[in-house]
């Protein structure tokens, strides 16, 4: 055998692969499984969007490597797009690193920071990446918990001066995966605040911004004066315009910060396809309006699942943004054990909480990432198993 580096160690395979496979073995036998667990959109883009990508796709000069900028028009369209959603101004010309999705940039962002023993401080429960990039980059995880009697804010004020005097990185996520909390914008004056007062660069992950419920608006964390002196704010059109699979992002904020990760991405990946950048500038640039007919739909499917759930006699609460409803278990049942004896019996699929840390516990993650009829039959799929719990 060939051994893996040292650093492999830090990394085992992540928990949606495995489950994944265990899936696709129970759909061998001919088992139906409705999966609620990953936050995967299931519907499309804007005709215009992919109209946008075909008539790119066609031209016989966009197939060849493109800068790691993207084009000028790229870089516009995130400005516009955070100037339109937040009201905020990002500067095209230093401001802005595109990605391949945010996934990667927010790998890649802690490499080319992070150095060994470093801290690192993520909130728990959190995105699975936070933790593994850390690791990876030999840097030291440091806990925020996230707590229901804390709105699933982090309590700066908990963090020790000695950690807080060695963290690099502080990582938030606001509407918040997986607890689908959201965050105020006095919240994030705290958060600046507390990293400006350690040195410490605030990375804010901010992927489900723009799906939103009942006349909510998430805010940027460039909406706090002198934010990006201290900020940067990871994007992506993967949840906000059903474009998942097209793996566009963008950092934005800090240029020192930015400089580095886009040193370190040149010598990670080629750029990306012409054809999808140029959909991308269509889809941040077009009237807006399809969005909130989409987030609509997601309301409704909300709506059925907190329903429901409250018909089992599950206090749930009714998430104002993100995909996911975070799901108090009965009887302090292990979310584990939970979710993999539901899988396996009722053949419904569900995140056990602990995926996102410790303080996952006792919970469980609901996508509204299906149609409402499937929505529905695992809705009563769930009420009829847990009955005979």
């Amino acid at each position: 055998m060939i051994e893996a580096a040292n650093r492999m160690q830090t990394l085992k395979t992540q928990f949606f692969a495995g489950l994944a496979a265990r899936i696709a073995a129970l759909e061998a036998q001919g088992i139906k499984v409705i999966r609620l667990d990953v936050g995967s959109p299931d519907l499309p883009p804007s005709p215009s969007i992919l109209e946008a990508l075909y008539r790119s796709a066609n031209r016989p000069d966009t197939h060849g490597y493109q800068p790691h900028f993207g084009s000028q028009a790229l870089l516009n369209a995130w400005a516009q797009m955070y100037r339109n959603a937040y009201g905020v101004e990002v500067d095209p010309k230093t401001e802005i690193v595109p990605l391949l999705g945010s996934k990667e940039g927010i790998f890649h962002l802690t490499q080319a920071l992070v150095d060994p023993g470093d801290v690192v401080l993520i909130p728990d429960p959190g995105y699975l990446t936070y933790e593994a990039s850390t690791r990876f980059a030999g840097g030291e995880v440091y806990r925020m918990p996230l707590l229901p009697q804390n709105d699933y804010l982090p309590d700066f004020a908990t963090v020790p001066p000695e950690i807080a005097a060695r963290a690099k990185i502080m990582w938030l996520n606001y509407p918040n995966n997986p607890t689908a909390a959201t965050a105020t914008r006095e919240f994030f004056e705290r958060a600046v605040e507390f990293a400006q007062a350690h040195r410490i660069l605030l990375c804010h992950d901010a992927s489900y911004t723009q799906i939103t419920f009942d006349g909510y608006r998430s805010p940027s964390i460039f909406e706090v004066d002198c934010a990006k002196e201290v900020s940067v704010e990871f994007n992506t059109l993967s949840k906000s315009h059903n474009m998942a699979g097209w793996r566009v992002g963008a950092a934005l904020g800090n240029a020192s910060a930015l400089k580095s990760l886009y040193i370190l991405k040149t010598q990670a990946d080629s750029g990306h396809f012409r054809p999808i950048l140029d959909a991308a500038v269509q889809a941040m640039t077009e009237d807006q309006g399809w969005l909130q007919e989409r987030n609509q739909i997601y309301q409704r499917r909300r709506d059925l699942i907190v329903k429901s759930l409250k018909q089992m006699g599950i206090n749930v609460q009714t998430p104002r943004a993100s995909l996911y409803v975070w799901m108090p278990l009965p009887n302090g049942r292990s979310s584990e054990a939970f979710c993999q004896q539901l899988l396996e019996e009722a053949h419904v699929s569900l995140t056990p909480g602990t995926v996102f840390g410790k303080y996952g516990e006792g919970y469980a993650r609901i996508s509204i990432c299906l149609a409402d009829n499937l929505i529905l039959e695992a809705m009563d799929r769930l009420a009829n198993w847990m009955a005979k719990q």
